[in-house]
């Protein structure tokens, strides 16, 4: 991609980020976008077609980019640590988008279809290491894992990153293995 297209997204996705800040996404207009970013419309549309197809456009990078950390993952050679350090340093590495996205209302949305990949992954491993695991009581389990999942990881944006990527991390997996008891009582 030539320079000059990456450095026009990137002013233009930052002046976005500049106005969720403030506004709510049903509230930004591509005028205002354009005169924050000191650009014309005609620039704007040569790359979205509106600020909802720019906010797409957004989360499907950081989509790619967050299934780029993880690509070689399987559950055989790597651990389920591994996969949620991904997605937490990819979080990280983002933080302005994510903490602004989590502020809009399609901020859960977005985290759900992050985690879907992962949510195969577990019950493929899960089919792997139990193969008479009843179907209905490991779609049970699964969902109680990526909604706990999802839970901490927006309250961790939410608080700023406050926490370490490894606390996180360590976090979510001994919580998903062990449950709630062992996490609160284990000292």
């Amino acid at each position: 991609m030539d320079r000059r297209v990456k450095y026009t997204k990137k002013v233009i996705q930052e002046s976005f980020l500049d106005l969720l800040e403030k506004k709510d996404i049903t509230k930004v207009t591509v005028m205002e976008l354009c005169h924050l970013a000191d650009i014309n419309r005609a620039t704007f549309y040569r790359y979205y077609v509106d600020i909802f197809d720019l906010l797409e456009k957004m989360e499907d990078e950081f989509v790619v980019e967050y299934q780029n950390t993880y690509k070689d993952f399987n559950y055989t050679d790597n651990r389920l640590y591994d996969y949620v350090l991904s997605l937490l340093q990819t979080c990280q590495s983002k933080k302005r988008f994510v903490k602004v996205l989590f502020q809009t209302k399609s901020g859960m949305t977005f985290l759900n279809r992050l985690l879907d990949d992962a949510y195969i992954r577990c019950k493929e491993k899960w089919e792997h290491d139990l193969p008479d695991i009843e179907s209905d009581l490991e779609e049970y389990a699964t969902v109680y894992l990526f909604n706990g999942t999802l839970g901490i990881v927006n309250y961790w944006i939410q608080n700023d990153f406050d926490k370490g990527i490894e606390e996180i991390a360590d976090m979510v997996i001994s919580l998903s293995y062990y449950g709630v008891n062992r996490f609160i009582y284990q000292k």
